[in-house]
């Protein structure tokens, strides 16, 4: 059937028709209706006077009949097409629906099929290998019948070849068997590729805490100010006690349970980390390297100790002028004492190294010198830090740095579940962050 223009345009959805604004606005032109035609019925004719007088109003009412008859039409066959489109969309829709809910059913079943096939294909090959046990010893019984009885040569042909069968239908199911393990070890090595490890996950909280601690400092001194405060809210969300929870770590870090086990004081421990980790997946610990690299760049860390140090100075000149045959001794600027927020730095930076120390003694990175490392700032902890402590534990930081001890850590951490390249990428990652701090 033929269809006109604007019933066409009207169903590519522009407007169906324009407001009727008087009696003189034209019809749309419109296509035959697909209804059946109606019969009308006979009239009988009128008398000529009649016929005359009723000429006028019935033509220009048939026209107007005929008029709004062509524009209802036209608006039905533009309903019809509107609500065919709808039904095609509708259709449409239905079957996308229908074959995402296949896929999901297909996925799930793939799942079943690879985690029953390792089981299958085990006890196949223990059968097969059965079987063969068995023909063997059949091959062994005809040889020794075979010099007493005759017609036995085309058995023992059959049998050899079903023996030759059955061994190639076994090597055939062992490849089977390795190739569904190494699917199975794939998938779950990738599985763990995005989780952490009890350690890192232990890591990611400490680098919390530096983050929090550091930006909350240079917000109450003014450094990067436009940044430092939404930093420090962001961190401290993430870990609110960053002192008080490496402190904690680095006294468990200098007792000698603390082996990499299950010791019930250290997982006590780590559950109290945990609490504070949030997900524990490796997107975490690639959040608080971006983090530190950042503080880094930007040298807050060095500028926080250089306004301690500032600040300290400036309380040992005004001593000085009130002391002014004390000033010249060098002793007298080593047993001025530190500022309370100096002597916590050391603290916070003492316990830092203690236990990545004793981490890389426990995984044998660096063991010519970890243990002495590890006990020279176990032997610093509980005493009052001085001067000299400061100097040292910067000295450490920048020690820690250049070894690459985080990196090894985490290199050994990421070889129990075979990922090498990954931990290639995380090098070359803190190697990129070290070129760009110095």
């Amino acid at each position: 059937m033929e269809i006109t223009p604007s019933v066409r345009s009207t169903s590519a959805g522009r407007p169906s028709m324009s407001v009727r604004t008087g009696t003189n606005t034209v019809a749309p032109p419109s296509r035959p209706s697909l209804r059946t035609p109606v019969t009308i019925p006979a009239i009988e004719p009128l008398s000529h006077g009649l016929r005359e007088k009723r000429f006028v109003p019935d033509l220009g009412r048939d026209l107007k009949d005929s008029g709004n008859q062509h524009e209802a039409s036209a608006l039905r066959d533009e309903l019809d097409m509107l609500q065919e489109e709808n039904e095609v969309i509708l259709d449409k829709l239905r079957r996308a629906e229908e074959k995402c809910e296949e896929a999901d059913a297909r996925a799930r079943q793939l799942e079943q099929q690879v985690a029953s096939l390792g089981e299958g294909l085990s006890l196949e090959a223990k059968l097969l290998s059965r079987k063969e046990a068995a023909l063997r010893q059949r091959e062994a019984a005809l040889k020794a019948a075979k010099q007493t009885k005759s017609g036995r040569d085309e058995e023992f042909a059959a049998l050899r070849a079903e023996l030759e069968n059955l061994k190639e239908e076994t090597a055939t199911a062992g490849e089977q068997l390795q190739e569904a393990e190494a699917e199975a070890k794939a998938l779950k090595t990738m599985t763990q590729r995005m989780i952490l490890t009890h350690e890192e996950m232990e890591e990611v909280v400490l680098k919390r805490c530096w983050l929090a601690r550091y930006w909350g400092l240079a917000a109450r001194y003014g450094i990067c100010a436009d940044i430092a405060v939404s930093k420090n809210e962001h961190w401290s969300s993430l870990a609110p006690l960053p002192f008080e929870v490496v402190i904690s770590a680095g006294q468990k870090a200098k007792e000698e349970s603390w082996n990499g086990g299950d010791d019930s004081d250290r997982s006590k421990f780590a559950r109290d980390l945990n609490d504070l980790t949030g997900e524990g997946n490796i997107e975490s610990m690639l959040t608080v390297e971006m983090g530190l690299r950042e503080l880094a760049s930007l040298k807050v860390e060095d500028a926080v100790v250089l306004i301690m140090a500032q600040s300290r100075r400036s309380i040992l000149v005004r001593q000085s002028f009130s002391d002014p045959k004390s000033a010249g001794d060098p002793k007298y600027a080593e047993a001025f004492g530190l500022s309370q927020e100096e002597s916590e730095d050391v603290l916070f930076k003492e316990a830092w190294l203690t236990y990545f120390w004793r981490r890389a003694k426990v995984h044998g990175v660096e063991e010519d010198i970890a243990d002495d490392r590890l006990q020279l700032w176990i032997s610093r902890s509980g005493q009052t830090p001085t001067s000299q402590d400061a100097v040292d534990v910067e000295r450490g930081l920048i020690e820690l740095r250049k070894l690459g001890i985080e990196q090894q850590l985490w290199e050994a951490s990421r070889k129990e579940i075979g990922q090498p390249s990954f931990a290639a990428a995380k090098a070359k990652h803190n190697s990129e962050e070290e070129e760009s701090s110095s």
